[in-house]
């Protein structure tokens, strides 16, 4: 059995932690070449004492001081690396094999599309890099030989439920994808009671554990409509293709309809480490720690439409696709500010669909022909959706005055 030499980018978030885990179960698989974190110095250290990887990188170069003061004697067979330049060498170094991209957000898409172009076999965790550039992503994949597997649950279950050999959707008999979605914690709520949550109140997913942007992503169900767009690159689907069921219970992560009328479901207990341990040793099958999943005990499983009143975000992502060029970009970039305003109270949560809604509304959609054209539409649609908060907040601060 050949060993594997591993980067993991995000190794400190909810995905990197459970990738370490799942490869703690299989040290005669995989070697851990390099770990990255943001700017969490406290848990890199100690996952560097812990892992003993060639390379840490923290991409944070304002907390490199802070973080050679915890470095102590354990870490001196690892090299520490600062800075955002440095995650793409730790994801396209020659030694490395498997790079697991799981960095939330755009800071995710240099170093995904640097593993690519280098031809490794990527992880993609981080839906944003399709979303953002999706046309880059698979042109780097299929010039280079590169391997691209789905990790986000829903994605990697429609990888194991369509037939693993060439050709489109069509060729393989497919005439739908169905993404499963949980519904998240705001579910059963009427449209007024939405309004207003909490952020403490939106990061609390019934089902899974999550970084705080993803799990409010969930929440407005924006992470679905990421999902769509994910879907229409890795599969080659239409929009028309992809469609959303809610799911409850989070043990179908998805279905794939099959034009005979037979539909394949993925299923299992709602743990990440399972789609983590397919994408390590795919077509393989490896221990994951996690308990089989028990029908009988569950009960039942149920199924319910998407209510596009109370989840308006899924149709900004369509219209998104439609749309085409850098709009996708648009639509993430003000997605992230319009998260990041509501979690720091600056933003009301039934707000983040309206600023949005406006950038899109407002930009100037361009083709997609270089990577700089996704970092321009990425910045410019940032300054606008910070615009518009502001407009808000000032809107809001005079209607309180008003009242007072």
């Amino acid at each position: 059995m050949t060993t594997k030499n591993l980067t993991i980018l995000g190794a400190t978030g909810t995905i990197g932690l459970n990738t370490l885990s799942v490869v703690a179960r299989h040290p005669e698989r995989y070697k851990l070449f390099a770990l990255t974190a943001n700017s969490n110095y406290q848990r890199l250290v100690e996952q560097v004492e812990r892992y003993r990887p060639v390379y840490a990188v923290l991409a944070d170069e304002t907390k490199a001081a802070a973080c050679r003061l915890l470095q102590t004697g354990t870490c001196y067979d690892t090299t520490f690396l600062y800075g955002t330049d440095a995650l793409e060498r730790v994801a396209s170094d020659p030694a490395v094999d498997i790079v697991m991209a799981a960095i939330v957000g755009a800071a995710g898409l240099k170093p995904t599309l640097a593993a690519a172009r280098a031809g490794r076999r990527v992880l993609l965790a981080n839906k944003e890099a399709l979303v953002m550039s999706g046309n880059l992503l698979m042109e780097a994949v299929q010039k280079n030989d590169a391997e691209l597997l789905p990790i986000d649950s829903e994605h990697n279950a429609v990888f194991q439920a369509l037939p693993q050999r060439p050709g489109g959707l069509a060729e393989r008999g497919v005439s739908r994808i169905i993404l499963t979605a949980s519904g998240g914690p705001f579910r059963t709520w009427n449209l007024a009671e939405i309004e207003n949550v909490t952020p403490a109140q939106a990061v609390k997913h019934p089902n899974w554990v999550m970084g705080k942007k993803i799990s409010v992503d969930s929440a407005t169900m924006m992470n679905k409509g990421l999902e769509v767009i994910e879907a229409c690159w890795l599969f080659g689907a239409e929009a028309s293709q992809v469609e959303i069921v809610i799911h409850p219970e989070s043990i179908v992560h998805s279905m794939v309809s099959y034009r005979d009328g037979s539909v394949l479901a993925q299923m299992s207990n709602p743990d990440m480490r399972i789609p983590i341990a397919y994408g390590l040793a795919f077509p393989e099958r490896i221990e994951a720690g996690v308990a089989t999943l028990d029908l009988a005990t569950i009960g039942k499983l149920n199924f319910e439409a998407l209510d596009n009143k109370r989840f308006p975000c899924v149709e900004l992502a369509y219209r998104a696709i439609d749309m085409g060029g850098t709009a996708a970009t648009l639509l993430n970039a003000a997605n992230e500010v319009a998260v990041e305003a509501f979690l720091i109270g600056e933003l009301s949560f039934g707000q983040i669909y309206h600023a949005i809604d406006f950038v899109l509304k407002e930009s100037v959609v361009k083709p997609v022909k270089v990577l700089q054209d996704v970092m321009v539409a990425d910045g410019e649609s940032r300054l606008m959706a910070q615009d518009w908060i502001k407009s808000y907040k000032r809107r809001r601060s005079s209607a309180a005055e008003g009242v007072m």
